[in-house]
């Protein structure tokens, strides 16, 4: 059957897929529009294996605190060119990622991405229509949930980092205020964990090896390594754990100060720093 402009209007009107795909979808599914959507989200599947292995190193970042200040979520979605992250579809598809997380409630990525949209097909189903459509990668890296007493977000200028932190023995208004100050410390400085007793073990491990081949690399004596390693391994606790690093607003003060001098008891119980490139 002959494919009119009104009909390839009307399916990248209920797609928003270009003409010309629109075009070849109801040619080849020979007028039917229902087929031709199915194509086009076929193609948005070949699109996707096609460039599985492509670095996603821009996107978007967006947090959201609920209205009682206790759970905060974050997500990122990653795309391959800095246009793609600007374009509307993208953001929007950002947005109903997040929408979809706060509505839902879902525990981990996986759950978020199965999530059944208005018609029927899950999230991820959605992902990869909109590759088919844009031509390029793009990747849910991250979903995140930190609950806390009180859960304060913030988001880097660029639009491409955020971070949660929570806070418990939270009183005072104030709190809020420092809550922001130590969610960018954590933004600037990026701690791999809250206190020492946070840091993975194979962390440690590597950092005392690493601590012994310097040390060894000077000339040390075997027999001093492993103290001068633990040495090494305490300054690798000042710079990367959060409680530890000095307040980058106040180099006086390490965080663990910082939280004591604005309301006792004060702690940070989670964080989560998320960030694309």
């Amino acid at each position: 059957m002959a494919i009119t402009a009104q009909d390839v209007n009307r399916l990248r009107q209920e797609t928003g897929a270009g003409m010309m795909d629109c075009k070849k979808a109801l040619t080849e599914a020979d007028g039917d529009f229902e087929k031709a959507k199915d194509i086009l989200r076929k193609q948005g599947q070949k699109i996707a294996s096609k460039r599985a292995d492509n670095a996603t190193s821009e996107g978007i970042v967006l947090t959201h605190v609920s209205p009682d200040g206790k759970t905060g979520r974050v997500i990122g979605l990653a795309c391959e060119t800095e246009p793609v992250s600007k374009v509307a579809d993208f953001q929007n598809l950002a947005m109903a990622v997040m929408d979809n997380a706060v509505t839902a409630k879902p525990a981990t990525k996986e759950e978020l991405l199965a999530l059944p949209q208005g018609d029927g097909r899950s999230l991820q189903e959605h992902i990869t229509e909109l590759i088919g459509k844009i031509g390029e990668k793009l990747d849910l890296i991250a979903y995140e949930v930190v609950t806390a007493e009180q859960v304060v977000a913030y988001n880097h200028s660029n639009g491409k980092l955020g971070v949660l932190v929570g806070l418990d023995n939270a009183n005072g208004a104030e709190v809020t205020e420092v809550g922001k100050d130590i969610a960018m410390q954590i933004a600037a400085m990026k701690p791999v964990a809250i206190d020492k007793d946070g840091v993975d073990a194979s962390i440690v491990e590597r950092e005392i090896e690493i601590g012994k081949d310097q040390a060894r690399a000077e000339g040390k004596p075997e027999a001093m390594l492993e103290k001068i390693a633990m040495g090494k391994l305490q300054k690798f606790y000042k710079d990367n754990t959060l409680l530890n690093q000095e307040f980058v607003k106040d180099s006086s003060l390490t965080i663990a100060q910082l939280l004591a001098k604005t309301s006792k008891g004060l702690t940070v119980s989670a964080f989560k720093r998320i960030a694309i490139g």
